[in-house]
């Protein structure tokens, strides 16, 4: 299960992030930041307790385009270096 609670401060949006992200989810979410484009937007993680390889991907290319991406799971953060930089 997929939650997606958007906030908007000072200019940016912040969507919160909970439960899974899987591939059957990240149309929801691409949709979500895609929506937001007019301003910043920030990702924000803190409830994330599980994502795949596609998810992590998308996330890469979300901060490559600029999406700030916050409180983000460790394993997560690790997983997005790796997927950015192979060896």
């Amino acid at each position: 299960m997929l939650r997606i609670v958007r906030s908007i401060d000072a200019g940016a949006t912040t969507l919160t992030v909970s439960g899974r992200i899987g591939s059957e989810q990240l149309s929801e979410l691409r949709r979500s930041v895609e929506e937001e484009r007019t301003r910043d937007v920030i990702l924000d993680l803190v409830e994330v307790s599980l994502v795949d390889v596609e998810a992590v991907r998308f996330l890469v290319q979300c901060e490559i385009e600029g999406v700030r991406i916050a409180r983000c799971p460790a394993y997560v953060r690790e997983w997005m270096a790796r997927e950015k930089w192979p060896p």
